[in-house]
């Protein structure tokens, strides 16, 4: 089974490059990855991919894999060049060794049942805590640990948020709140608030946090800075299920960014190459606003 997993890779990341069309082989990630690069200038000079399988089931001639693949994709733009990665689990069947379906696991679910948070906070009775927001060592962790996990925390099923919690405390962004799961921002003891580890918690946070952890929301992505956060409403339903950490900026000025579930790096912020993207998609652009 590794080896038809193999085979398959192989065909595909030339699509990555060349762009073959193959009506027999097409892999729509590819054919929609370079079409959104195109969109940029941009274009995929070098891909690779390695991988492991999580999980396998027999039924006879009929198997299903349960894999998870690391993608590596070396990007010209405009003379320069940055390299992209992103990690996708993904379930593939195969009878003998024709594969009859491959497709992601899509992450961007809600994050388990989110409580009905007020869209402003009561202030009156916290202090204003001084900080300055140190934005190099916030990318510096997003580094570190876009592709694993900090022991020191709790690891979540549905992680992004968590993950850029953690960049944000990296930096220097105070806690308040505790032990109230419902106010403030903070992670103590193994317990945590509500906006701490649900996307659309903290998005309402940093939307209208006034001490502690403060933010301004930008109309545009180019106005953000390295280590400012993006939170993405992919249904355009008004519930914000996914966060990134801007950690770079392309040729154009447009950030780039890490994220946690879908394991990403350098990773255009717009994600109009995911599987989660939809027409509908709503954004929200804050840069951190030291205290």
């Amino acid at each position: 089974m590794q080896k038809s997993l193999q085979e398959v890779f192989e065909k595909r990341l030339e699509q990555f490059v060349s762009n073959k069309k193959n009506s027999n082989d097409a892999y729509p990630k590819a054919e929609k990855k370079v079409a959104v690069l195109a969109k940029r200038s941009a274009e995929i000079v070098k891909a690779n991919a390695s991988g492991n399988i999580i999980q396998t089931i027999d039924d006879g001639d009929i198997n299903t894999v349960t894999y998870q693949v690391h993608y590596k994709y070396l990007i010209k733009q405009k003379g320069t060049l940055y390299q992209e990665e992103e990690v996708e689990v993904r379930v593939a069947v195969f009878n003998k060794d024709i594969l009859l379906m491959d497709e992601d696991i899509n992450p961007y679910e809600v994050e388990g049942k989110q409580p009905q948070l007020p869209n402003d906070e009561s202030e009156v009775d916290e202090l204003r805590i001084s900080y300055k927001y140190n934005r190099l060592k916030a990318v510096q962790y997003a580094e570190r640990w876009w592709n694993t996990y900090n022991p020191a925390y709790q690891k979540f099923e549905n992680d992004c948020t968590n993950f850029i919690s953690q960049c944000l405390h990296a930096g220097g962004a105070p806690m308040r709140g505790y032990p109230n799961r419902g106010s403030g921002w903070w992670y103590r003891n193994k317990n945590w608030s509500y906006s701490w580890s649900v996307a659309h918690a903290l998005r309402l946070y940093l939307g209208n946090s006034k001490s502690g952890l403060r933010t301004r929301e930008v109309s545009s992505p180019d106005q953000l800075l390295l280590g400012d956060v993006i939170c993405y409403d992919f249904e355009g339903d008004g519930r914000y299920n996914h966060n990134t950490i801007v950690t770079g900026k392309d040729a154009f000025g447009m950030p780039l960014v890490n994220a946690h579930t879908y394991n990403s790096r350098q990773r255009y912020w717009a994600y109009e190459d995911s599987s989660a993207y939809t027409p509908n998609i709503k954004y929200k652009f804050f840069t951190i606003v030291d205290g």
